[in-house]
């Protein structure tokens, strides 16, 4: 196999997990044929999927190389499977894996500018792509990572950073026109040594793969992390390109539920793992148990207690998959009719923070307030003092900008609400004290909810003083 200068390319295999996302996969393996690379072998392997993506692939891309996981495996369980496959093929066979999500939006040159890197730079093993937003096609979700080592947090590189020059551009635009961030950003290098990129796009050598070893068993999260880490402990360099994009949907967007239950225990497995003393992790600990005070004082006790399972199953040494059961889950935005139609709410306040217009409401409210006459909708005034008009007959609430007297508002409104619509994005903790029914909700679903209790904000706040 040769390169269009006559060059011998390597063999590339392209490994891609799914799980019940049958026409991302579809669209991913679609876009994979425009790459501009001569030759690829494509592995997917699949996790159990209940949507039909396994006849779907074995129909639409014969050629494709199919493995079915038994049951549900997570990225952990998924890339292993396709990561074990590749290590038991001839020694000589591939000389690079190419990792991928399979729900993201690859640039045509996104395989050949990493290939080229790591051709050309022998002390690198690892070479991510630039992750864009795919909400906002202009804008930089992470260009690689590295870890805060004090609290154990992701520190995405360049993160939220906007290109000028493809404000407004589509993704359909920007996949085919030249996309080389060091000539549209300020102190942007063509590549960048980091500590983790993202293995939504990531290139590695088959040789330094296979001595790494498999992914540690996290089921989600951290597991990518762990490994660039491995790596770069057998003194390999992990880099970011600055030339090869993906697009993908921005954390941002999806609100976490179960999965605060994995974020917190691998991240403690994980620096555990590469050598953090007792004192470290103690830290760490604490600002879980921190994190769980926050959720108490929202409203989602539920996933406060994610964060004491989290901590309790990593002092057990448990990792891999759990079976998670929350008290509270969500439905589609769709359903949502049905709440305002209950004859019990009769007032409602909606949070500052709420776009009724970007979670699909607005004309369901509007329809609602037709039918229903004696119910009263109030909106909250932005912290800057504007009153977003979003419905027919609304009223506006004002709380003032200095703290004392906001929360005074607070507790003068108690009880005056039978229900609060508060934004899953951006919570308004006053508003969560109200001593009314909540509602919580984001782009596609929502949560109802009772009000937080003081007895459980009180308990979280002994744990996060004790440290246990």
């Amino acid at each position: 196999m040769t390169t269009k200068n006559g060059t011998t390319a390597p063999e590339i295999l392209i490994i891609i997990v799914t799980w019940n996302k049958k026409q991302y996969v579809l669209e991913l393996l679609a876009s994979l044929a425009k790459q501009n690379y001569p030759k690829l072998d494509i592995l997917v392997i699949d996790n159990a999927s209940n949507d039909g993506t396994v006849a779907a692939i074995k129909q639409t891309y014969p050629q494709v190389n199919l493995l079915s996981n038994p049951e549900n495996l997570g990225g952990t369980g998924g890339f292993n499977a396709g990561l074990q496959w590749a290590f038991e093929q001839p020694e000589d066979r591939y000389q690079y894996l190419w990792l991928l999500d399979n729900d993201v939006l690859v640039h045509h040159r996104a395989l050949p500018e990493l290939v080229t890197l790591l051709e050309n730079n022998p002390d690198i093993a690892v070479a991510g792509s630039t992750m864009m937003q795919l909400d906002y096609p202009w804008q930089i979700n992470e260009m690689g990572a590295f870890l805060d080592h004090h609290l154990g947090r992701l520190m995405l590189h360049r993160h939220l950073e906007r290109v000028p020059a493809w404000q407004g551009c589509s993704v359909q635009e920007l996949l085919t026109i030249e996309t080389d961030l060091s000539k549209h950003l300020i102190h942007c290098l063509p590549y960048m040594d980091v500590e983790y990129v993202a293995a939504a796009s990531l290139l590695v050598r088959a040789s330094v793969a296979k001595k790494a070893g498999l992914w540690r068993d996290y089921f989600i999260h951290f597991d990518d992390v762990e490994w660039c880490l491995r790596i770069r402990a057998l003194g390999h360099r992990v880099v970011v390109s600055a030339k090869s994009l993906i697009w993908h949907l921005s954390a941002a967007a999806k609100i976490p539920t179960w999965v605060l239950y994995y974020d917190n225990r691998n991240v403690l497995d994980l620096f555990k793992t590469h050598g953090a003393d007792a004192r470290s992790l103690q830290r760490l600990i604490r600002y879980i148990l921190k994190k769980a005070v926050y959720y108490h004082l929202i409203g989602k006790p539920d996933l406060a207690q994610l964060h004491y399972e989290a901590i309790a199953d990593f002092q057990a040494g448990n990792t891999g998959k759990k079976e998670i059961k929350l008290a509270h889950s969500y439905k589609k935005n769709t359903h949502i009719k049905q709440v305002f139609l209950n004859p019990t709410i009769k007032r409602v306040l909606i949070a500052w923070s709420v776009n009724l217009y970007a979670t699909g409401i607005q004309g369901t409210l509007a329809q609602v307030q037709l039918q229903r006459p004696d119910l009263q909708i109030d909106c909250m005034i932005t912290p800057d003092g504007m009153a977003v008009y979003q419905l027919p007959r609304t009223g506006f609430i004002r709380f003032s900008t200095f703290k004392l007297k906001r929360w005074f508002t607070y507790w003068r409104l108690r009880g005056s609400y039978d229900l609060i619509i508060q934004s899953d994005y951006q919570v308004v903790i006053g508003l969560s004290w109200l001593n009314s029914r909540l509602l919580f909700i984001n782009d596609e679903g929502f949560c109802e909810r009772p009000s937080p209790k003081f007895g459980d904000v009180w308990y979280a706040l002994k744990r996060w003083i004790r440290g246990k």
